[in-house]
């Protein structure tokens, strides 16, 4: 099937600003737009994946991007895949909070879906490279930014051989995005270490961080 079927006669759109249906669950205050970024196999999925199995409430946003589907991916699932004129579409109609170039295809994040689930009242966590958070929180002052790091460069490298999905070009290009990512570290709100065997303590101190944002916001309103 090509990118976006099976979409029917429903505008890419309306396809990207719906989300998995939610079960109704508040965050119990203000709902926090969370954008997370940091190196390619630094764990932000992980991360959420632990908080989600704790029974925090959240939703994750879908991303668009034109590269095809690997053979575990479901479309609306893991990503919305979309044609090269689907993605200039979403563009033209300003669907997209921001969107890059990364690794040779298109990615982006679909405004509606953001902006409907923070009015549910849910907190909303965004997954995208350095230069997209800085242009989330230009256009979202109020978004969070967290920068998922890991314990080393070596480590980082371990974690993406064990993948085994890229060869070895691919690999040395990961590598250099990270370290540049890493650069960029300081112009984010909080830092997190996500260290190897200790996935459960990342994921205790960016609930911490929410706690206490949520805190401060209510103390300002």
């Amino acid at each position: 099937m090509a990118p976006g079927g099976g979409a029917g006669k429903r505008s890419v759109k309306e396809r990207t600003g719906e989300g998995p249906a939610e079960d109704g669950a508040r965050t119990g205050g203000p709902p926090l737009l969370v954008v997370l970024s940091g190196p390619s196999g630094a764990g932000k999925d992980a991360v959420l994946d632990e908080l989600a199995r704790r029974g925090h409430h959240f939703h994750r946003v879908i991303t668009c991007t034109t590269r095809p589907p690997r053979e575990h991916e479901a479309d609306g699932v893991d990503y919305f895949f979309v044609s090269d004129n689907e993605f200039d579409a979403l563009i033209a109609e300003g669907g997209l909070l921001e969107h890059a170039v990364v690794y040779g295809h298109r990615s982006g994040v679909p405004r509606q879906q953001v902006v409907a689930k923070l009015r549910e009242g849910l907190d909303v966590y965004v997954r995208t490279d350095v230069q997209g958070a800085a242009s989330i929180k230009g256009l979202m002052p109020d978004a969070v930014l967290v920068f998922v790091a890991p314990a080393s460069i070596e480590e980082l490298e371990a974690r993406i051989r064990s993948r085994g999905s890229d060869d070895e070009a691919g690999v040395q290009r990961r590598l250099a995005t990270a370290n540049q990512e890493m650069a960029r570290r300081a112009e984010f709100d909080y830092v997190l270490v996500n260290a190897p065997g200790h996935l459960g303590d990342t994921a205790d101190s960016l609930a911490e961080i929410l706690d206490a944002e949520r805190l401060k916001r209510r103390r300002s309103a």
